[in-house]
């Protein structure tokens, strides 16, 4: 790799302490999952959404409260179900007798962290309704555009597609989010602590935020300055070929997903606290950036495996 620089983005103290607290907030509500939660705000930082999955009841909807609780933002949290509508998301236009007019009501998605929760239980003509606003921070509807707030982060839940009344999430719906997560069950020292404490819901209930939207939008801007290298660049655009090429692959990854993995790589170095991105940081996140994104020649192939797998075949020069 080419020399580190001697200069980089540097967070006020106030901040990096915000920030650092702020992650162990979020660890003390979801426990045992630190390096989940570390992806989580990766996820946050680098301007892309998260898809958490897992089976119930292994603590995906207390992720998304822990984080939208601690970020002091705009919240608001949509239960999709097979009867919700785009315009229950979206909003909707209805006249106004008195001024003539069409009056747009704004739905949940004007916010700045969505929570939708079980989205694979909605069918997926509500499902694709988000991509807009998820790529494009806007929502267009009867022709005319409407801004979403600034910073907007879509935390999304999914149960595993095998189980009934789910339907699977389009590929091009997945690919808008930057991050998937499995959570797994806790070990048993989590789990001892979980049993013995309170209530999550409580917990989180009484969690005073610890980040602002500025400070949100600040350290969107110090991910930008983290310096990539010419080698780390070309160890990224080494690991999509591989992944074109793959045995076990139909479809790889594309230009996008690597700048989502490059993008996400200098937010983890920012959270760890270094002005430069190491090959270690795209291999901790590219299991989750990739396996969502992957098409398996066989049906039954593990996306996950296979992201694993080109991970390992191709070197670090």
């Amino acid at each position: 790799m080419s020399a580190v620089p001697s200069t980089g983005p540097m967070l006020s103290d106030g901040l990096n302490n915000a920030l650092k607290r702020a992650q162990q907030q979020v660890n003390s509500l979801l426990l045992g999952k630190s390096h989940e939660v570390r992806l989580a705000f990766v996820a946050l930082l680098s301007d892309g959404h998260l898809l958490i999955e897992d089976l119930p009841g292994l603590g995906k909807t207390t992720l998304a409260h822990a984080l939208a609780a601690t970020l002091g933002l705009g919240f608001q949290r949509v239960q999709f179900t097979s009867d919700l509508l785009p315009a229950d998301v979206l909003g909707v236009s209805i006249y106004d007798a008195q001024s003539r007019q069409f009056q747009f009501h704004p739905g949940p998605v004007f916010t700045n962290v969505l929570l939708a929760d079980e989205i694979n239980r909605a069918p997926p003509r509500t499902q694709s309704a988000l991509l807009e606003a998820m790529a494009e921070h806007q929502v267009t509807l009867d022709g005319m555009t409407h801004t979403l707030p600034a910073p907007f982060f879509v935390i999304a839940t999914q149960n595993p597609v095998d189980l009934s009344g789910t339907y699977p999430l389009p590929d091009s719906q997945l690919d808008r989010f930057l991050l998937r997560l499995n959570l797994g069950y806790p070990n048993a020292e989590a789990e001892r602590a979980l049993l013995a404490g309170s209530d999550r819901r409580e917990l989180i209930a009484q969690t005073m935020p610890l980040l602002s939207s500025d400070d949100v939008l600040a350290l969107r801007q110090a991910v930008d300055q983290v310096h990539a290298s010419d080698a780390l660049i070309d160890y990224v655009q080494a690991l999509l070929t591989r992944s074109r090429q793959h045995p076990g692959v139909r479809v790889g990854l594309s230009p996008r997903a690597g700048i989502a993995l490059l993008r996400g790589a200098r937010a983890y170095a920012l959270l760890l606290g270094r002005r430069h991105v190491l090959p270690e940081d795209v291999q901790a996140l590219f299991p989750a950036v990739a396996a969502h994104r992957l098409v398996a020649e066989a049906e039954a192939a593990s996306t996950a495996a296979l992201a694993k797998s080109i991970l390992h075949t191709v070197p670090v020069d």
